[in-house]
């Protein structure tokens, strides 16, 4: 099935853009820069490349025009005449005759200046050809570009056609303009084509598809036709005259029958006969609508005459040629697109006729008997009158009837099912004693007795048990509230003299430490942060420490000694891995006898380089996947240092002395202005810089 697809057609430039896209990527992408030096054969090579290029683009770019753009003897007659009726099919294969006698002449002028230019004796005359060959190029796309214009302009057009597959199942609607076939179209389909009280409110094809016994139709809705000759008939008409002529499709010719269209069912009858032409060999069916406002018996006898021998026309046309319908009321419909009163009978029995056709046509067709050959279908025929039923093994039916109880058994009985096996809805009853919890299942469907042990139960039972369970509910809710309190704060009354002072002063201390931690958090961003070593106020040391916890009736010792292991530095200690790699064993050292080797191995060992990491060793984090990746990210990070070193420019490694720069800018007045300067102001100078700078004032003033 072929499909066409006008949408994918590439834009067409106009001529002057045509020459900018070329000339711009001849410049990007051929070689720009050419000396007089060079050899004259490089320079030959060097123009004949950007002719050739150039060439090249214009070629590819024409060539892909004249083969995106339909032919019109290749296509589907329907597409054919449609595209004629709307852009003249003369004046169509003239542009594209254009474009192609373009491309070839400039392949003649490119071909013509690269015999030239393989001759050329010198930059000058070789830029001269060039330059020529590039204005006769672009020469040419400038006179063809009215056609390039034109040809974009139905590119437009083609683009905004709808998609019509012309081999599909279709149901074409025609008649008179207002007679409803939009509306109709609306009904059955999911189009929206624009309905307006007025006629020619549809002005080209519209295409909608719907569905009937699970196959998709192609509904086509045509412009409105009106009975004059054919040579006056304008673009509009002509679109619904092309469908009718080239589609094998169910003509749907819609009457209106109240008039109410502007034209008389006389004028109406005048048009079906002068187009029934177009309607042999496709099924047809008259479409009496807007009976909601004039019902098909309501007419005069003068047009119930007209319809019915458009009628009799219509019977002729169905499956072959001259052939009788077997039934003549799928051939006269009624409907009413406003109330939808028989829209979807006047669907039905269209997709209905035009199924019957294609499948007459297929099996009338030569398909149709190649395929019968390939295959035949046996059908037995009884050789006595004795009955011979399916023999099953009596094994294998025994195995299904117990697989069916197994699975019976293991699915879980519904209260839906138990309903329907006990009665259905209102006999059935569900049980809720059977999901109870007890000791023993058997107690779940005991009927609770009314006299036990000679004593009536109802005596037992308080009379106010309702309101002592709403007070039992009542304290719970009371209870959770208590629990879900966060804000739960001790009130001391409870404690002792001792615990409600210690208790004060707890209190006393989170409101300080709260207010600092305020205090610090408003100032965090300007206040420095100060090391523990200058701490002028001594807050943090073990000392101070050691007090609160003992006011707090602590004992500081462990959490003193727990400080100070942690904030002296650890002495390397020898391993005994280490010793075990060196072949000694500490075991048999004995500890009142120090050995001397053994002391002296772990002070070397200590003095010793530590292992380091290979350098090219993949860390984790660094996000480098092996040790070979990361030597070539080195390298490139090497690679880019490399010019900036050579520059001695700095780097962000390079420290700066901000000093430095100050004393040499003072020495390099003091120098300059030396003469100026009487001794004292000098030696007041001098002074100066060595307090500012230190021992460094003391050496630039001794070299002053």
């Amino acid at each position: 099935m072929v499909q066409y697809n006008f949408k994918k057609i590439t834009v067409v430039p106009t001529g002057k853009d045509f020459i900018d896209i070329i000339l711009s990527r001849t410049q990007r992408q051929t070689p720009t820069v050419v000396h007089k030096g060079y050899a004259i054969s490089r320079i030959r090579q060097f123009y004949m490349r950007k002719v050739k290029y150039t060439q090249q683009n214009y070629h590819d770019k024409l060539s892909t025009i004249i083969e995106e753009f339909p032919r019109l003897d290749d296509i589907h007659p329907f597409y054919g005449d449609l595209l004629h009726v709307l852009y003249n099919k003369d004046h169509y294969k003239l542009a594209l005759g254009q474009i192609n006698t373009a491309r070839n002449l400039i392949g003649k002028i490119a071909k013509d200046y690269v015999k030239l230019l393989k001759y050329g004796d010198s930059l000058y005359r070789c830029k001269s050809l060039k330059v020529a060959a590039l204005g006769r190029m672009c020469t040419v796309i400038k006179r063809v570009g009215p056609s390039l214009a034109y040809l974009e302009q139905i590119r437009q057009h083609m683009a905004r056609l709808p998609s019509i597959d012309p081999n599909t199942r279709t149901i074409l609607i025609c008649g008179y303009p207002n007679v409803g076939k939009s509306s109709f179209i609306n009904k059955i389909t999911r189009a929206d084509v624009d309905v307006q009280p007025y006629a020619f409110t549809t002005k080209s094809l519209f295409v909608g598809h719907t569905d009937y016994k699970y196959l998709r139709y192609q509904v086509i809705d045509t412009p409105g036709i009106l009975d004059r000759p054919f040579e006056d008939r304008n673009i509009i008409e002509m679109c619904s005259i092309t469908a009718l002529a080239h589609l094998r499709a169910a003509v749907l010719f819609f009457l209106d029958i109240s008039g109410s269209c502007g034209y008389s069912i006389a004028q109406q009858a005048a048009l079906f006969h002068s187009i029934k032409s177009l309607f042999m060999n496709k099924p047809l069916i008259i479409v009496c609508n807007k009976t909601d406002l004039q019902a098909l018996e309501g007419i005069s006898e003068d047009d119930k005459k007209l319809v019915m021998e458009m009628k009799a026309e219509a019977m002729k046309t169905l499956i072959g040629q001259g052939g009788e319908p077997t039934n003549d009321e799928r051939v006269l419909l009624t409907m009413s697109t406003l109330t939808e009163e028989g829209v979807i009978a006047v669907k039905n029995a269209a997709c209905e006729r035009l199924l019957d056709q294609r499948v007459e046509l297929k099996m009338k067709s030569k398909k149709l008997n190649d395929c019968l050959n390939r295959f035949h279908v046996a059908m037995p025929k009884p050789r006595d009158q004795k009955e011979r039923p399916p023999c099953i093994p009596e094994a294998v039916l025994e195995a299904k009837a117990k697989k069916a109880e197994q699975a019976a058994e293991k699915q879980k009985k519904l209260e839906k099912d138990l309903e329907d096996e006990n009665g259905g809805a209102g006999v059935y009853s569900a049980s809720l004693r059977k999901h109870y919890i007890l000791a023993n299942d058997e107690w779940k469907e005991d009927i609770m007795p009314e006299i036990l042990d000679g004593h009536n139960v109802y005596d037992f039972v308080d009379p106010d048990i309702l309101q002592r369970l709403e007070e039992l509910e009542r304290e719970e809710g009371m209870r959770q509230e208590q629990e879900a309190d966060d804000d739960f704060e001790m009130d001391g009354a409870e404690l002792t003299p001792e615990e409600q002072e210690a208790l004060a002063e707890i209190r006393k201390k989170k409101r300080l430490l709260i207010q600092q931690h305020r205090m610090k958090k408003s100032t965090a961003e300007s206040r420095p942060t100060v090391p523990r070593k200058f701490d002028k106020d001594k807050k943090y040391t073990s000392e101070r420490m050691g007090r609160q916890l003992s006011t707090l009736g602590l004992d500081p010792t462990l959490a003193i000694n727990r400080a100070r292991s942690k904030s002296r530095g650890r002495k390397r200690e020898r391993s005994v891995d280490r010793g075990d790699q060196n072949g000694t064993d500490d075991m048999d050292v004995d500890g009142n006898q120090p050995n001397k080797k053994l002391r002296l191995r772990s002070r070397s060992q200590s003095r010793s380089r530590s292992k380091s990491r290979p350098p090219y060793e993949v860390v984790p984090g660094e996000g480098l996947k092996d040790s070979a990746q990361k030597k070539k990210a080195v390298k490139l990070a090497e690679k880019s240092h490399k010019k900036r070193n050579k520059d001695a420019r700095k780097g962000e490694a390079d420290r700066i002395d901000a000093s430095s720069i100050q004393i040499g800018f003072i020495l390099h007045k003091l120098y300059t202005e030396s003469c100026e300067l009487s001794y004292p102001l000098l030696e007041v100078a001098l002074k100066a810089l060595k307090g500012l700078y230190g021992y460094r004032g003391e050496s630039y003033c001794g070299l002053i």
